[in-house]
């Protein structure tokens, strides 16, 4: 029998080709937002359709259809495998999906953009690129002195693909690098490791607080007043995993008491931020809109795991990026 394959109809067009090429026996089953799948030319409820494998795929987000993608996977009579572009998985529909049985693979592509993106907020805050613009435009010579990576103590929470592909960039400037995860498990780029425990004798001589970490119960909210006066004066908190993380008032109690020489925030409570939210304006914060997985190359690399995955599945072999269902 064929492996059955559901995926949002537009995707499937922009990936027939390569698809195709791969030669599998799967017989791949579009999905519409209106909440039907394509069968033979006709409409079909979820309800009626069993499936072996179902890609969440990134246009599914782009054009405002996550929502009734979930919507389809919950009501979907039954599913193998779900395998999804989002490297967090704390959206409650996930673990939905996961009390029917259901296996679950995240995603990887957002690992390089992210790392990149972050050693490019770090570097803004080292370097004082605006101030020697200032001084070109007015044709002044004038020494700008900045801080090093090098020799600087990094410390980041979460060691998956995007707290791997962080710590070995900012190790290739010389960084010292103090990882946070639950296991001892580490890598070549790891000087240290600790736990969510260790944190009250890791963050004093942090001067780098990255935060790469899955949003749960373990660690919703702590960024709290506890680790804010326990971080290094003038350290740089750079947060790309979820606004959760953070206790927010306590965060801008470090920045007024001047413990934080400035945060870096892509991700929020509340998204979009709201126009009336003080992040916007305070003094210390640098943020974005939740952009920092949008490099150049991701879309491709979203497309490469479905197409490295996919054939795993139908020979029989291990999964890239399966999540442990306790850890959604």
């Amino acid at each position: 029998m064929p492996v059955s394959v559901g995926m949002y109809a537009k995707s499937y067009d922009n990936i027939k080709t390569r698809l195709d090429a791969l030669q599998l026996d799967i017989d791949v089953i579009p999905f519409n937002l209106d909440g039907k799948y394509l069968i033979n030319g006709r409409e079909t409820d979820p309800a009626d359709v069993d499936l072996d494998y179902l890609w969440l795929s990134p246009e599914l987000s782009l054009e405002g259809g996550l929502k009734k993608a979930f919507e389809i996977a919950l009501t979907t009579r039954s599913i193998k495998v779900m395998q999804t572009f989002n490297a967090g998985l704390d959206n409650p529909s996930y673990k939905k999906v996961s009390a029917k049985g259901v296996r679950l693979c995240n995603s990887s592509a957002q690992a390089i953009a992210i790392s990149e993106y972050v050693m490019a907020q770090v570097f803004a805050l080292f370097q004082p690129i605006a101030d020697q613009r200032t001084l070109q435009a007015g044709k002044q010579w004038q020494r700008t002195p900045f801080r090093e990576i090098a020799r600087t103590n990094w410390l980041i929470a979460g060691y998956g693909p995007i707290g791997r592909a962080t710590a070995a960039r900012a190790k290739a400037f010389g960084a010292h690098i103090t990882v946070m995860r639950r296991s001892p498990e580490t890598g070549p780029a790891v000087d240290r490791a600790g736990t969510l425990s260790d944190l009250p004798t890791i963050l004093p001589d942090t001067d780098v607080i990255v935060l790469a970490c899955p949003l749960n119960d373990a660690t919703r909210g702590m960024a709290n007043t506890a680790f804010f006066d326990a971080v290094k004066p003038g350290a740089i908190l750079v947060n790309i995993a979820r606004g959760g993380l953070i206790d927010d008032a306590a965060m801008i109690k470090a920045l007024d008491d001047g413990r934080l020489a400035a945060a870096v925030l892509d991700v929020f409570h509340t998204e979009p931020l709201p126009d009336d939210d003080p992040l916007w304006s305070r003094p210390g914060v640098r943020l974005t809109s939740h952009t920092s997985f949008a490099g150049s190359g991701v879309r491709k690399r979203w497309e490469e795991l479905f197409l490295d995955n996919l054939p795993r599945f139908v020979k029989g072999e291990a999964l890239v990026n399966e999540v442990n269902p306790a850890d959604i």
